[in-house]
């Protein structure tokens, strides 16, 4: 079966920072692209970050500078670390593996509020 699991969401002030994580089982990881997407308040769900399975990174423009995805091929883990972070980030985070017949995660939630 295949398994997604992010974490790491949580509260944080504008400006702070935090790190989600998202492991992954069932499926050959190191082979498949994977994709941050999140979806705010009466918002679509929207891309914000995809690495490729050879590294290759892309991000939506209003987090470039600020949000770095990775990829550990070891322990089937994907990263998005989030600096500098304003309220206009606050969504449901959530983990995509693979781009034909996708997986998807159950999501983290991440509120940035003073």
């Amino acid at each position: 079966q295949v398994q997604l699991v992010e974490s790491g969401g949580g509260l944080v002030q504008p400006g702070g920072s935090l790190r989600l994580s998202c492991v992954v089982s069932g499926i050959e990881f190191s082979t498949n692209a994977m994709t941050w997407y999140r979806q705010a308040p009466g918002k679509e769900r929207e891309l914000v970050a995809r690495i490729t399975a050879i590294g290759d990174t892309n991000y939506v423009d209003s987090v470039k500078g600020r949000f770095t995805i990775s990829r550990d091929n070891i322990k089937n883990m994907v990263y998005l670390q989030m600096n500098s972070l304003k309220p206009e980030d606050t969504a449901v985070y959530y983990c995509k593996a693979g781009l034909y017949n996708p997986y998807w995660g159950q999501g983290t939630q991440v509120i940035v509020s003073s």
